[in-house]
């Protein structure tokens, strides 16, 4: 999951990771905010900032899109914290300035966080 205000760089970040992981070139991803899905292949990315209820989430079947994905990318999933994977890996992302960001990646679900 990725973790960010707007403008953070979470699109810049997935572009990274589906260019890194062969699925497809980095100009090619793009912010699936109006899509709401970009299926790469191997990798899936999926924007859930324009959706507001439990119940419109649950219409995209997160869970077999999770399951058939080697990886998948989920932006603004902290605000459906309920229909995500209890294990995942979230990477919060934030601003410090124009051309830098913090990256924080944190193992959710994990034995060591209990």
């Amino acid at each position: 999951m990725l973790i960010g205000n707007l403008g953070a760089g979470k699109t810049t970040l997935a572009k990274g990771i589906v260019s890194g992981a062969g699925a497809a070139a980095a100009d090619d991803v793009a912010s699936p905010t109006f899509t709401l899905i970009h299926d790469y292949g191997e990798v899936i990315h999926i924007d859930l900032y324009r959706l507001e209820t439990e119940r419109e989430v649950e219409g995209l079947g997160l869970d077999e899109i999770i399951e058939r994905a080697r990886f998948t990318l989920i932006e603004w999933g902290e605000r459906f914290p309920a229909l995500l994977p209890q294990r995942r890996t979230e990477i919060t992302l934030e601003t410090v300035s124009e051309d830098e960001r913090s990256i924080v990646v944190r193992i959710v679900g994990d034995p060591e966080d209990s």
